[in-house]
């Protein structure tokens, strides 16, 4: 080896590890009881095999396997105990519990979480914006329920929605469920926690009056679109002459009638219209903040385009076209890989000082994967003379 070039006694993919604690992983997998009566390919094994196909983009299990039997005698330094054959690899996926990679990811995002938050936005607001969306994947086969006609061939693929929620100024998923494609975004409004300093933020695929009813008696800020053929009656005008420079062109308060069972009662909410100048386009917002600027609610709606982008981050840099296993769970534990792999990657982006573009921070790491490369180092100094550091560093001493 050459030691006149930045190398370090670390490999790219054991300097990704290492991020991640084995206390983590071992209090996990106690949780869940992952490694009962399992003798060698423990969930840490699995782990490190299931980020492996994340980094280096395999489409295949025989792909995985294969590349990393081929690396038999040097997987120490990422820590990897046993390499998984084809089989192996494939019972784990098909057995083991994917709510301990959830369990995981949940536990790395609580550590690594002052990386990559940004509290400009909570300043500005004294609340908490979190982003609520989903994302539905395309399945070969139909093992979870799609939506939409079946094709002329009889032969209907599944599909796997991933739902997720994010602060508004953080770039990894707060909570995420997955459920079959046919299931309708607004039953997770249920599964959200009701906080007066929250402002929760959707699309208008979640309304859900009752849900609103909910958010409005526990004091849970929301920020969504009106539907086309939503009925109400309108109350009151807000008086908007000074928002007219930021092209808000009505605000009114609204009352609709929220449905139960045994009875309907009536919801006082705000609706207001507003005019993109740059998109040349009309958005009717509905909310319950009846305090804040009609403007400042424009601008919060706003924010649910980054949780867009983390989905086109998600799927345009890990392989989440091609799934290793024919059943749900690993299909499951595959998604969850991926997030784990995605949060590393910001992290590592939030804590350089030279800025990366995510797309190149990946591509970089699948090719150096198994180099010697001190990664920060490199990452913070790509340009810089490692030849002459080295030489500076050889020189004698003079004093």
């Amino acid at each position: 080896m050459d030691k006149t070039t930045h190398f370090f006694g670390t490999s790219v993919f054991g300097q990704l590890i290492s991020l991640i604690d084995s206390k983590i992983i071992t209090a996990s997998a106690k949780k869940h009881g992952s490694d009962h009566y399992v003798k060698k390919f423990k969930t840490k094994d699995h782990l490190i095999s299931m980020l492996f196909c994340s980094f280096a983009k395999c489409t295949s299990l025989r792909e995985v396997s294969g590349a990393m039997l081929g690396l038999s005698g040097k997987t120490k330094h990422f820590q990897l105990n046993h390499i998984p054959k084809k089989s192996t690899l494939s019972d784990s996926n098909k057995r083991r519990d994917c709510d301990v990679f959830g369990e995981i990811y949940n536990k790395l995002l609580k550590q690594y979480g002052h990386y990559i938050s940004d509290s400009r936005i909570k300043d500005v607001i004294n609340k908490q914006v979190e982003i609520i969306d989903s994302s539905t994947i395309s399945l070969f086969k139909d093992i979870l329920k799609c939506v939409g006609r079946h094709p002329k061939t009889g032969k209907k693929k599944g599909g796997i929605k991933l739902h997720a929620t994010i602060n508004a100024d953080e770039t990894a998923p707060k909570m995420v469920w997955l459920t079959s494609a046919a299931t309708h975004e607004h039953v997770l409004l249920n599964n959200l926690k009701h906080n007066a300093n929250t402002i929760y933020v959707f699309d208008k695929g979640y309304n859900d009056y009752k849900a609103f009813d909910k958010f409005s008696q526990t004091d849970t800020g929301f920020v969504t679109r009106i539907k086309d053929n939503a009925a109400y009656k309108t109350l009151n005008d807000c008086k908007i002459e000074e928002h007219i420079h930021s092209g808000v062109e009505k605000d009114e308060i609204i009352e609709v009638q929220v449905k139960y069972e045994n009875n309907t009662r009536p919801l006082k909410l705000r609706k207001v219209q507003f005019y993109d100048r740059n998109l040349k386009r009309r958005f009717e917002f509905l909310t319950n903040l009846f305090e804040m600027r009609a403007d400042l609610i424009a601008a919060i709606y706003k924010l649910r385009w980054q949780i867009e982008l983390l989905f086109k981050q998600l799927k345009q840099n890990f392989p989440l076209k091609y799934f290793l296993g024919d059943n749900e769970n690993a299909i499951k534990i595959q998604i969850y890989c991926a997030l784990i792999a995605n949060l590393l990657m910001t992290v590592i982006q939030k804590t350089l000082k030279r800025k990366w573009a995510f797309s190149n921070l990946v591509s970089f790491c699948k090719i150096h994967l198994f180099n010697y490369i001190h990664l920060f180092r490199f990452l913070e100094h790509p340009d810089k003379d490692w030849q002459k550091t080295y030489d500076e560093l050889m020189q004698p001493s003079l004093f």
